[in-house]
């Protein structure tokens, strides 16, 4: 079980989204996966998987190349065992050019709590390392910031 569990309302989503948030923040892709059920299917960009080995192996390219990766989730939606969430994040190339990504997600949650579906749109913006504004896991602090639209 990975409570919060389906049927979600206001509170238990917003902690599902944290939840989220905190374990891609680890950058460890058999943390990650642990929150997906084992046929978990996934659209990330243009690429489709399905089940926890595919989802580790995609984690561990992604964070490979994504070096520094800071990741800000936001509810955008809930509705029963379903969300709609936006995100951001930072993380730069291996010739120290930074990125923000900006991004929305889809998900649907199986009865035990665990991710069944996930589904992001994500887009690159070079930016400069002066631009930074997300420096690794949220703070006490940030705890309620919502995200800047840019």
């Amino acid at each position: 079980m990975r409570p919060p569990l389906p049927p979600f309302n206001m509170e238990s989503a917003k902690i599902k989204v944290r939840a989220a948030e905190s374990a891609w923040n680890t950058r460890d892709p058999e943390t990650v996966a642990q929150a997906y059920t084992e046929d978990s299917v996934w659209r990330n960009r243009d690429e489709f998987l399905t089940g926890h080995a595919e989802i580790i192996d995609f984690l561990k390219r992604k964070w490979a190349t994504e070096n520094g990766y800071a990741l800000r989730k936001e509810l955008w939606g809930f509705r029963e065992n379903r969300m709609a969430v936006r995100f951001q994040y930072e993380w730069h190339d291996e010739h120290g050019q930074w990125y923000r990504s900006y991004g929305n997600e889809l998900w649907e949650f199986a009865p035990d709590g665990r991710m069944s579906r996930r589904e992001a749109s994500i887009n690159d913006i070079p930016i400069p390392e002066s631009d930074r504004r997300i420096f690794g896991p949220r703070t006490p602090a940030e705890a309620d910031t919502p995200l800047p639209l840019q």
